[in-house]
């Protein structure tokens, strides 16, 4: 046998031989991620331009979730089919919590977050549509604070959402500007709506309804943006707000008295105009100086006092029957009478008239009380007159790329 057969045939039988080796031995597979541990990857590994899909059914999440690039998408199939419920998170202070820039989140739910359940912290361009949050126990204290929750931001856009159960507010945009709040449902919050220490933000075409407070326009101290001002309420259905406070202990809503369609504390440049109140059984409108809450504060650059607050052109239907609010229980108990629809604590900013701060006009039979807080509720006043005024329209908020 020649040396070449040789050398061919112990080729062949080395080959034979590697692959039944190969046969035996298998190469190891990657475990399969869990959903979890996908999206974690995902919003780890993400780039500008991504789209993060989240299919429809109920995944469940242990852990707080985060995104820090900016230009990114997370879209489910619908807030009733794609829905994130943390009911079991052990760790983490938010549902999702997002710092980046160019932001949309669609078309799915968060549930039943320990903390808060989706904030977005100093982004610029953020888009939340039809995202539902939601405490599904019910109103509970010791659910989170904050359902939809833009906070130090700009250009910012919440269209069809729905926000329920919140122990603070179900949508809440704090210390941000030129904002659009439109098209959402809040129910069984404290607040269901709620601008805080924010410029230039309308709200419109939501049903705020069965929260503490229906639609809250606030300005507070000790905060790093202050000045709230410019705020349009208009054209919502702000009905049924009832439901018992349950703020935890020491939070400054909790001073919302159960029953308030609409409270304005602090904040200027408001008008509200077009919308429907219905049967908010402490009152429909409260304008509201810091004062009332009697909480001390030392920031030498807080205005507490509201100024240039138009309210016209809305309807109210019933209300103030019964008053969650002790000086309300006793101007109830001195008039035998509703309290009236529009309620101003008549504290004034000194060098202003009354007029300089709040006017009121072509609301139909409205009823109106100055309850003379200033001197400890001494002589309130029915007589709104003096308030027959108009303030010049507010201009409407236009974000880039947004058409409605």
């Amino acid at each position: 046998m020649s040396t070449r057969y040789k050398l061919s045939s112990l080729a062949a039988i080395t080959t034979l031989a590697l692959a039944a080796c190969s046969e035996q031995a298998p190469t190891p597979q990657e475990p399969e991620l869990s959903f979890e541990e996908s999206l974690q990857q995902q919003l780890i590994q993400a780039q500008p331009g991504d789209v993060i899909e989240i299919p429809a059914g109920t995944h469940s999440i242990s852990r707080g979730l985060s995104l820090n690039v900016d230009g990114v998408t997370i879209r489910g199939a619908g807030m009733e089919q794609s829905i994130l419920s943390f009911a079991n998170q052990a760790q983490g202070a938010e549902g999702l919590l997002v710092s980046a820039d160019d932001f949309v989140i669609e078309n799915l739910a968060i549930e039943d977050t320990i903390g808060d359940a989706l904030k977005i912290n100093e982004s610029d361009n953020v888009v939340i549509r039809n995202v539902r949050t939601e405490w599904t126990g019910g109103p509970l204290s010791s659910n989170g604070a904050y359902g939809i929750y833009p906070v130090q931001s700009s250009n910012i856009l919440i269209d069809g959402a729905v926000a329920i159960g919140a122990s603070d507010a179900g949508i809440y945009v704090g210390q941000s500007n030129n904002i659009i709040v439109r098209n959402s449902r809040a129910e069984y919050n404290v607040a269901g709506i709620e601008i805080e220490n924010s410029t230039f933000a309308d709200v419109h075409n939501n049903v705020a309804s069965n929260n503490t407070g229906g639609i809250l326009v606030f300005d507070l101290p000790n905060l790093p943006v202050q000045g709230g001002r410019n705020t349009r309420v208009f054209n919502n259905q702000i009905v049924n707000n009832n439901t018992a406070n349950f703020a935890p202990e020491g939070n400054i809503v909790g001073e919302v008295p159960a029953g308030t369609g609409m409270m304005v504390l602090a904040n200027d440049s408001i008008e509200v105009f077009g919308n429907t109140f219905t049967d908010n059984n402490t009152t429909n409108v409260m304008i509201v100086s810091y004062y009332i809450t009697e909480r001390p504060f030392d920031d030498p650059n807080y205005d507490p006092f509201p100024e240039e607050i138009y309210i016209h052109d809305n309807k109210f239907n019933g209300g103030g029957n019964t008053p969650d609010s002790e000086p309300l229980v006793m101007l109830q108990q001195a008039t035998g009478q509703a309290i009236p629809d529009i309620v101003w604590d008549g504290t004034m900013v000194p060098g202003k008239s009354a007029s300089d701060i709040l006017c009121i006009g072509d609301n139909g039979d409205t009823t109106f009380v100055n309850l003379d807080a200033g001197n400890g509720f001494a002589a309130p006043s029915f007589d709104a007159s003096i308030h027959a005024c108009a303030l010049p329209a507010l201009s409407e908020i236009e974000l880039s790329g947004d058409a409605d």
